[in-house]
């Protein structure tokens, strides 16, 4: 049997796992008489109300079919709507408007600074992805293009190194698309029936993001996060690789399009017991993300071929990259590095520890390169949410003004290159920095803080005014 698929002022089947109609339709009743019956949605049947056999007036059954129902409290006074989250597969799905792939990128702009490249294909992806899902869905549509009959997905894998804006791009397209999309971390997942969360949880969290609903979750988006730490094991320890290879190969049928099963303990809402559900992942699109860190390295081999003899040529990236002591040099280094990125082969892939069927199911490769000073110092400053903004805004609600000046802005930018930390490494610098002011100003006559490049550097204090001060300069200035 099945149970219930509870919604607030609807009425849904009880034992029916069939398609009904999306929408919502009044049940007839038969006006001969002064009595008015509420009739089945399915056969057209009598329900009668099961007072005597439940607690409460909720549920109703078909005399014809058998069927029972859950409805809302409003059946006492006959006026029953019908309402089902379950399309029928001859009725069309509600096509929802998609903003274009510029004003995807115009909106990814407001949050994500640089990162040009991959802002333009994660937006022309998305917009084509949909387009693809209207056309397999048009299989009894005219306006179908003659010779093509199904459009497959291009799933898409961005790379790149720590705090550069992966996660951040896909959070911006979580609250800028209107369509359902979950984030999923893969380092929590492992092979089926050992501790830790399976692949189809990742359904689960997409399904609980559609707000149950079976056809938005199968047209939605799922990011996968740190899929890098799911790599294979070196292949000398003879030990189970239920972490890395166990779960790639569980992703297989996943990015290609399965029919998944959810258990029902993954769908903490249904309290009541029910029948697994299933999800068909053909037309979701997946996005996955990751550092590679060290994947560098596999691409330098490869590019650059190594001569050993006194007077064999060196090459000039290499011997920047080889300069450890010099401290002057992360700019150039990590600009070497992005060079190494843009030219990243499956075979790259395959030897960071990726098994090719994972690679092959992922066409579109990004790289995303690390962040320069000025991108930086406009990270700080620019975006709606930056960082420095939330700072002033601490500020001033203690009834105190914070002021950053250019120095100290670059000073910062230059701290974090060194850390090779990216836009992550930000906020715990200014951390490090304001501990002692945060502490000082509150609750004192502190009106102004003010941040210079030497207090970045320790080597001088925060400078402050004081209230008084200014009282008496406005006091001045009127004599």
């Amino acid at each position: 049997s099945s149970g219930i698929n509870a919604e607030y002022g609807s009425y849904t089947p009880l034992l029916s796992n069939r398609n009904f109609t999306n929408q919502s339709r009044s049940l007839s009743s038969t006006s001969d008489t002064s009595d008015t019956e509420s009739r089945c949605p399915k056969c057209g049947g009598t329900l009668n109300n099961l007072k005597g056999v439940t607690t409460t007036p909720r549920f109703v059954k078909c005399q014809q079919c058998d069927y029972f129902y859950v409805c809302d409290v409003d059946f006492l006074n006959n006026d029953i709507r019908v309402e089902s989250t379950h399309l029928d597969p001859k009725t069309e799905p509600q096509e929802e408007k998609l903003p274009t792939p510029k004003e995807i990128f115009a909106f990814l702009n407001q949050y994500v600074i640089a990162q040009e490249y991959a802002k333009k294909v994660l937006s022309v992806g998305i917009y084509n992805h949909y387009k693809r899902i209207q056309i397999n869905l048009a299989e009894h549509k005219s306006s179908r293009v003659s010779g093509i009959s199904k459009m497959d997905k291009t799933n898409v894998l961005l790379l790149g190194p720590t705090g550069t804006g992966k996660t951040l791009l896909a959070q911006s397209l979580a609250h800028c698309l209107q369509v359902p999309m979950t984030i999923c971390d893969c380092t929590s997942l492992t092979q089926a029936g050992y501790v830790g969360e399976d692949v189809e949880s990742i359904i689960a969290k997409l399904l609980i993001a559609s707000d149950f609903n079976i056809d938005k979750c199968q047209r939605g988006i799922i990011f996968l996060d740190e899929v890098d730490k799911i790599s294979m094991r070196s292949k000398e320890a003879h030990v189970r690789d239920v972490s890395g290879e166990g779960v790639q190969q569980a992703l297989l049928k996943l990015l290609e399009g399965t029919l998944v099963t959810i258990p029902e303990r993954l769908i903490p809402s249904r309290k009541l017991r029910t029948e697994p559900v299933q999800v068909d992942t053909t037309n979701i699109l997946f996005i996955a993300s990751g550092a590679f860190a060290g994947i560098e390295k596999i691409v330098r081999s490869r590019k650059v071929k190594k001569t050993l003899g006194f007077g064999s040529p060196v090459s000039g990236d290499v011997a920047v990259l080889d300069n450890k002591t010099d401290k002057d040099n992360f700019e150039k280094q990590l600009k070497i590095n992005d060079s190494f990125l843009q030219e990243i082969d499956a075979e790259d892939l395959v030897n960071y520890g990726i098994i090719p069927e994972f690679v092959g199911r992922m066409p579109l490769c990004v790289s995303l390169m690390s962040l320069d000073r000025e991108a930086l110092v406009t990270i700080l400053t620019q975006p709606k949410n930056s960082i420095l903004s939330q700072y002033k805004y601490l500020f001033a609600l203690d009834h105190c003004e914070l002021v950053f000046t250019d120095d100290a802005l670059n000073a910062i930018a230059e701290l974090a290159i060194k850390k090779r930390t990216g836009a992550r490494g930000l906020r715990s610098i200014l951390e490090n920095i304001l501990m002692g002011t945060m502490y000082e100003v509150p609750g004192s006559d502190i009106s102004e803080v003010a941040i210079t490049r030497e207090v970045v550097e320790e080597k001088a204090t925060p400078l402050y005014k004081h209230r008084l001060e200014e009282e008496i300069q406005a006091t001045a200035v009127k004599i």
